[in-house]
């Protein structure tokens, strides 16, 4: 069937910022000791795609022992944010994005799906002169698989008409559970039984070929 709405995850498919929040991971851990450290960025990694707040989450039972308070959350939000943004702010886009958003805005609908805080993601993509490419940005909460079904609704166009480009397991699942196709970007996801590149240099011939 025919594509008619192209849907983004952003960090590791528009903006070359998966190492720079593995860092700010590896940094809120590293007072709790290496082995905590290191059991946190491998959760992290696994789970590319979740909110950071279910990190911490998972951070402060699996690894403290323990349940993390609102406070606490809040606090580690505020200093992730801090760890990052700045250089979220500069960090390479993906190899080949430039050219996917610049074919094919004013021809198909693009939305971002990402698991970062909306707000934050907004502000982000608008720094980096991102923004006016898409029809709209949607960041969590609520979950992916939540956030890309409202994309779906709000397109008015049907799940098998509408193209998921993500680097997580996170991204797969969603489109999955949407129905929507699915794209696969970076070393995570090579081997699936999906469309894949290793960043997104094909993708405007693959989607020229299914519009």
């Amino acid at each position: 069937m025919a594509l008619q709405c192209l849907v983004f995850d952003c960090d590791g498919v528009i903006l070359d910022s998966v190492p720079v929040k593995t860092r700010a991971f590896a940094r809120l851990a590293q007072p709790f000791g290496d082995e905590a450290r290191d059991r946190f960025v491998m959760y992290h990694t696994v789970h590319g795609g979740v909110s950071r707040y279910k990190k911490f989450q998972w951070f402060f039972r699996e690894v403290l022992g323990r349940e993390i308070s609102d406070e606490e959350s809040a606090d580690w939000g505020r200093r992730f944010a801090e760890y990052a943004l700045d250089e979220v702010r500069r960090c390479p886009l993906i190899p080949g994005v430039a050219d996917v958003l610049e074919t094919w805005r004013g021809r198909l609908p693009l939305y971002v799906c990402s698991g970062a805080p909306a707000e934050e993601l907004r502000m982000v993509l608008h720094e980096r002169g991102l923004e006016r490419y898409f029809t709209g940005i949607y960041g969590s909460p609520p979950a992916k698989a939540l956030l890309l079904a409202e994309i779906v609704r709000v397109a008015g166009v049907l799940p098998d008409h509408v193209l998921m480009v993500g680097d997580a397991v996170t991204d797969r699942d969603a489109a999955e559970s949407v129905g929507t196709l699915f794209y696969g970007v970076g070393a995570e996801l090579k081997g699936g039984d999906f469309p894949w590149g290793a960043d997104l240099a094909g993708l405007s011939a693959w989607i020229a070929a299914r519009v």
